[in-house]
């Protein structure tokens, strides 16, 4: 898939914020102000997705491993799509504080839904009483919603993507805080600080967030 500015336009990548809300850390990436709403360079937008891709593309031929992080309501399935078919962990419902900065208690979760899981696939259920078993079915649930998402990570991610900044405030700062290379979708009312590769665009109108999650999917395969 050819990334295109013409494509970008297209699908509204260029739309940022009202001109009170736009972050001036953001000033780079804003090819001029119009009817008081700041318009992306969609130019910026197409390198910028260009060498995320890049950077991620070399991870992924070295059997590294990246988190994509997308839980508002226009990326949490693009996420997920976009990570399993690339066979890497994401969080795509809610970011539990600490996944990365206290990643021992996470891996504890994750092992646990796993255990329960190959017990339940063995039959072990059987022994226990109806409302035993209705109990684990709701913790194996409960455990897919918040770790789920991670199988496979059984150590830190080698970088993390993130859909929108501005709603993953905490998982940013947890991958600024271990050093962790960062890849995002940053709108214009968004800080960019710590972000290394930026791809400045739209990131709520669908039409955006699905062109971007499609042309990552698109050219990674």
């Amino acid at each position: 898939m050819t990334i295109s500015t013409i494509d970008l336009l297209k699908n509204g990548a260029h739309f940022g914020h009202r001109k009170s809300k736009k972050h001036p850390k953001m000033d780079e990436f804003i090819f001029t102000i119009r009817n008081e709403v700041a318009i992306i360079d969609l130019q910026k937008t197409k390198e910028k997705l260009e060498q995320a891709i890049e950077f991620i593309k070399n991870l992924l031929a070295d059997k590294k491993k990246i988190l994509f992080v997308g839980t508002k309501k226009q990326a949490k399935d693009k996420t997920k799509e976009v990570a399993e078919s690339l066979g890497q962990p994401y969080v795509n419902n809610r970011w539990l504080g600490g996944t990365l900065t206290n990643f021992e208690v996470i891996r504890r979760n994750l092992q646990k839904l796993l255990t329960l899981e190959a017990k339940k696939a063995a039959g072990d259920f059987s022994k226990y009483t109806k409302k035993e078993r209705l109990l684990l079915n709701q913790q194996i649930d409960k455990l897919n919603l918040t770790v789920g998402g991670l199988r496979g990570l059984d150590k830190l991610p080698d970088a993390v993507f993130i859909f929108d900044v501005k709603t993953e405030d905490t998982a940013k700062r947890e991958a600024i805080r271990k050093k962790l290379p960062l890849v995002a979708v940053v709108d214009a009312d968004s800080d960019p600080t710590g972000v290394d590769y930026v791809i400045p665009a739209n990131d709520d109108a669908i039409s955006s967030v699905n062109y971007i999650f499609d042309a990552i999917q698109a050219n990674l395969k």
